[in-house]
């Protein structure tokens, strides 16, 4: 037929033909390479990329950030060495961010359990110091990647303090602490952690036994509360109470004349004759003042002269002008 003989002469052509040998010219490729190394011996595994990494970390004995290196050590010249934290755990309790306020935080004392630091982080003043400071504190310092921190909070600026829960008291260690005749302050509601520290600085300073506070509704020892007291929270028994109307029926068993502070009230402080007594001072909240059930459980209810053109005084100015006078009071008597 017309076609088939170019046809098979097109198949014979595309058959493979018989090949000559190498000459033992590759010999060296059936040569064995013995084992399969380890993950963590084979430069560009993830594994050993890991244990490079453990190893430069430990033989570091300072801490590098982009431009900046820190170091830290004591008057003597010895080397401090941070205490190191478990690592990839979320840090425990509340959590200050920012460089401002985990330096503040650090420069205050606040009890602390933790400073997390992102790697990569641009050191500036404020980062160097708070490296410094938490070392001298024996704070343990961790290292971690951005994406962690920034994951913990947003607005981190690469750094995170985390602090510990707050060790409160009861009413009763307040009163077997209290001298004759004794002054303790009492919060019904305060919301602002400032007002709370401010007020706990107030009640140190002029001599309270302690500040009692409610635990629903109400303000607790945040990482805020800690730097307005300045220190205070420290050395002053504070109380939470689950109702505060109990509590202050358990003052008057004390012997404690209960006077309640109200902008509203007709009876000024100045009028007040029972400054020299056992003395429990409560203080209503920012905008609502005193509930219901506290003033009636009150022995007294007074209040702060002030200018016409002003609607209130600060919850924390109140209280320290009241214990201020209560103070001027007992030195005079």
């Amino acid at each position: 037929m017309a076609g088939n003989s170019s046809r098979k002469g097109a198949i014979r052509a595309s058959k493979k033909g018989p090949s000559t040998g190498t000459g033992g010219k590759n010999k060296k490729r059936l040569t064995g390479k013995g084992p399969t190394p380890k993950a963590e011996d084979r430069p560009y595994h993830a594994a050993a990329k890991r244990k490079k990494a453990v190893a430069k970390k430990s033989s570091s004995k300072t801490t590098t950030r982009g431009a900046g290196k820190v170091t830290a050590g004591r008057s003597d010249g010895k080397e401090i060495r941070p205490a190191r934290a478990p690592r990839g755990d979320r840090p425990r309790g509340e959590i200050v961010a920012g460089r401002n306020a985990v330096l503040e935080a650090l420069r205050e004392s606040v009890p602390a359990t933790e400073l997390l630091v992102a790697r990569s982080i641009e050191v500036d003043d404020r980062v160097a110091e708070s490296l410094k400071l938490a070392l001298h504190l024996g704070l343990p310092i961790r290292e971690a990647h951005r994406a962690e921190v920034e994951g913990i909070s947003p607005n981190s600026q690469g750094i995170i303090l985390a602090i510990k829960p707050f060790q409160y008291s009861s009413f009763e260690e307040i009163m077997q602490r209290a001298k004759y005749p004794a002054l303790v302050v009492a919060l019904d509601g305060v919301t602002d952690p400032r007002n709370l520290g401010a007020i706990i600085r107030s009640a140190a300073a002029f001599g309270a036994a302690g500040v009692i506070m409610t635990e629903r509704r109400a303000a607790s020892m945040t990482a805020s509360a800690w730097k307005s007291s300045a220190g205070a929270a420290a050395r002053l028994p504070i109380a939470q109470v689950t109702n505060l109307a109990r509590t202050i029926d358990a003052a008057k068993k004390e012997g404690l004349f209960v006077v309640g502070l109200d902008g509203e009230s007709e009876e000024l402080i100045s009028t007040m004759k029972i400054a020299s007594e056992a003395i429990m001072i409560v203080v209503g909240s920012e905008g609502k003042g005193l509930a219901r059930l506290t003033r009636e459980k009150c022995d007294l209810v007074i209040s702060i002269p002030i200018s016409a053109t002003t609607e209130s005084l600060n919850a924390s100015v109140a209280t320290a002008i009241a214990l201020f006078f209560v103070d001027q009071a007992r030195r005079k008597g």
